[in-house]
């Protein structure tokens, strides 16, 4: 069965981008080593990520792990869907009240869900054993609170932002994680991961 990971990078105060979605440093430390996360395809299709050993050792495994990643309308926009080819895993999937834009990509098999439930429920089913990733902010911050999701996977940046994007979006209820069972300190980096507690 697939487990369901809520992940993105953040600033120390919880931030995954500021208020006009730049992400400023939270991503340096994707290019601040010597070490490839993607081989030579994927590094075509994206940017050359270069990290530090420890973060490689961590990193690379856990995106390779992933099989479907499920990203909100805001994210997609902004990154065009990654062209229907995410950084890690094979499967892609939006959730979205707007349906997808008139000829993107018509070849690509990336559904559109307005419900985050149905969505988890489709990439879980095409991530067979592997991971479904969930993107953070506001349909990651759905996902937990509906109780989908399974862990929760930050990379913590040491910059506070003050105000921007928030890791779990516009979620308001309460809700216990387990405590820390991977802290790996990076270089501008530190990598936590965390059971839901259920």
């Amino acid at each position: 069965m697939s487990t369901v990971v809520m992940h993105a990078v953040a600033s120390l105060d919880g931030f995954i981008a500021d208020e006009n979605d730049d992400v400023g440093p939270l991503f340096d430390w994707y290019f601040n080593g010597d070490h490839p996360l993607v081989g030579d395809e994927g590094e075509e299709q994206h940017t050359p990520f270069r990290v530090s050993a420890v973060s490689a050792a961590y990193v690379r495994p856990f995106w390779e792990s992933i099989r479907a990643t499920i990203q909100g309308r805001h994210l997609f926009d902004l990154t065009n869907g990654w062209d229907a080819s995410p950084p890690a895993g094979e499967h892609l999937l939006v959730v979205s009240h707007r349906p997808k834009p008139d000829g993107w990509h018509p070849e690509a098999d990336v559904p559109f869900f307005t419900d985050v439930t149905a969505a988890v429920e489709e990439a879980r089913r095409r991530a067979g054993d592997g991971v479904v990733a969930v993107c953070a902010g506001d349909v990651g911050g759905q996902a937990l609170a509906l109780g989908l999701v399974d862990e929760v996977a930050i990379d913590v940046v040491p910059v506070v932002f003050g105000r921007g994007k928030r890791y779990f979006g516009a979620m308001e209820d309460h809700r216990l994680l387990e405590d820390p069972h991977t802290v790996i300190p990076g270089d501008r980096v530190v990598h936590l991961r965390y059971a839901v507690r259920r």
